[in-house]
């Protein structure tokens, strides 16, 4: 009976995400010198995880989330900040350029790690665990960036929308302190959007 009772336990712990294994802590990701960073540094502290580009329409939200950061940082609260390439080239450069461009012009305060692919055979793990956990939630169609995006992807292709992969930049992923994925926010969300969640887990 003892022994079904613990497996009960560790396969509650499994599908919840909160095991040794389980949930974003399972990850590393590299800083700027290429050092394996284990996401469990974060462990019992919500997380905003968002890959961002520097030549975006979107860029001016890094604004909007060192507002965020240095509103709810004192809470528990951290934004991972993953430059990529993949969406128009809109993220050139080396990690010290882009890391100098937000400093220099939006003062972020939050890490920011190195380049890495979100998409693709070569999409980091982390990414392909968050878009498991959360799929695409759809573009803002009264926004009219995201009216051009979504009439851009359904004339590639029709069902572009059921599939989880990134869309574009500045996709972001709201983590709770056990390490689960609770929200995804496509680009076009607005920072009262993300603000409103953020402060439930909070």
């Amino acid at each position: 009976m003892k022994r079904i009772t613990l497996l009960l336990v560790l396969a509650t712990a499994m599908v919840c995400g909160c095991g040794p294994k389980g949930g974003v802590y399972q990850f590393s990701v590299n800083d700027e010198n290429g050092e394996a960073v284990p996401l469990s540094k974060f462990k019992g502290k919500v997380l905003l995880v968002v890959n961002t580009a520097t030549r975006c329409g979107f860029t001016p939200q890094y604004t909007e989330l060192e507002a965020l950061y240095e509103q709810y940082r004192d809470k528990g609260f951290e934004i991972l900040d993953f430059p990529c390439n993949q969406f128009g080239e809109q993220a050139p450069g080396t990690y010290d350029e882009i890391h100098d461009f937000c400093t220099a012009n939006f003062n972020i305060q939050f890490p920011q790690f190195d380049k890495i692919e979100v998409n693709g055979e070569n999409a980091h793990p982390l990414y392909v665990w968050l878009k498991e956990q959360q799929g695409f939630q759809g573009f803002d169609l009264e926004n009219p960036i995201g009216a051009f995006l979504d009439q851009r992807f359904r004339s590639q292709d029709p069902a572009y929308d059921q599939n989880p992969d990134i869309k574009w930049n500045f996709t972001k992923f709201l983590i709770n302190r056990r390490g689960q994925v609770v929200a995804r926010f496509e680009p076009t969300a607005g920072a009262a959007d993300i603000e409103k969640e953020l402060k439930k887990l909070l």
